[in-house]
């Protein structure tokens, strides 16, 4: 398909990059309509190869030559016939989009998944795992660790949490109604396109769906809840029982405050992560990586 070439961002056809907010991508009236931002080739290239479908291209022409592959993957995988807009402009007017630097050139709108419900997409965890240990000709252990993420509101940390995720074995990642959106765009670039490597939903859609509500859901699927927090009674991370769990959902809490105490009460486990030097806790991304180190082996 030819290039689209635009002067500026005032195109009114850029709006996607240019002007909407992240909770009018996000279209929560209308979900089907919403879309996201991929930024850079290798979070477009995971993008795609996780069934993201694309709407439309941004770039610059100094990566006309450099993204070819990608952007001829892009347009097989465009739902319509005849392909998708790909729109080429200066690098002085990408420039202005904030964090464009670090895109790399590339831009890609895509349209946002519909998301699995929490039994549906365990479900699907089980199914895959019974494949791989098949495949391998090896029993399947019944080994399954979830993360559940409460209330982080930094896109930062939820993004280096999926990353970590995916490196460290974590079988799916769930959200609670008050944890940010994945697929902010800042949260999609932090995690390198992992966010759609790793299986994840949202665990409720309002704040009374948890935690008594998304606890019982996870009881229900035979999962142990474990809540990373500091508390008088909280076991080590490499207590051998906690490690025994078959099915262990790993609870983590926003910064700062950390997990509620709801949720610390309805958990079977309170967990801690062993310190040295007085240092009392880690930051919740680095956390997150020393546990699934230590229990997704």
């Amino acid at each position: 398909m030819p290039y689209i070439e635009v002067d500026n961002l005032d195109d009114p056809r850029l709006d996607a990059y240019a002007r909407l907010t992240e909770a009018q991508l996000r279209n929560r009236l209308e979900p089907e309509k919403g879309i996201f931002i991929a930024e850079s080739i290798k979070v477009i290239e995971r993008a795609l190869a996780g069934g993201m479908q694309p709407v439309s291209v941004l770039m610059t022409p100094e990566w006309l030559e450099s993204a070819a592959s990608t952007v001829d993957a892009i347009e097989k995988a465009a739902p319509e016939e005849g392909g998708i807009p790909i729109f080429v402009a200066p690098e002085n007017e990408l420039k202005k989009l904030t964090g464009f630097a670090l895109t790399r050139g590339i831009l890609c709108a895509m349209r946002r998944p519909v998301l699995p419900s929490v039994e549906e997409l365990l479900d699907r965890v089980d199914e895959e795992r019974q494949r791989k240990a098949q495949a391998c000709g090896i029993p399947d252990d019944g080994r399954r660790r979830v993360a559940v993420l409460e209330g982080i509101v930094d896109h930062t940390n939820v993004g280096a949490i999926f990353r970590s995720a995916a490196a460290l074995g974590v079988d799916a990642v769930l959200v609670t109604p008050t944890c940010c959106d994945p697929l902010y765009r800042r949260a999609v670039r932090v995690s390198m396109g992992t966010v759609f490597q790793v299986p994840w939903t949202r665990i409720g859609e309002s704040v009374r769906d948890w935690p008594a509500a998304g606890l019982a859901r996870l009881e229900a699927l035979g999962y142990k809840t474990a809540a990373l927090a500091l508390s008088d009674d909280s076991i080590a991370l490499g207590d051998e029982g906690l490690a025994a769990c078959e099915k262990l959902a790993l609870i983590f809490g926003t910064e700062g405050d950390g997990l509620s105490r709801k949720t610390i009460e309805g958990c079977n486990y309170t967990v801690r992560i062993p310190m040295m030097h007085g240092v009392d806790s880690l930051n919740v991304a680095a956390a997150s990586a020393v546990t699934f180190w230590e229990l997704c082996r």
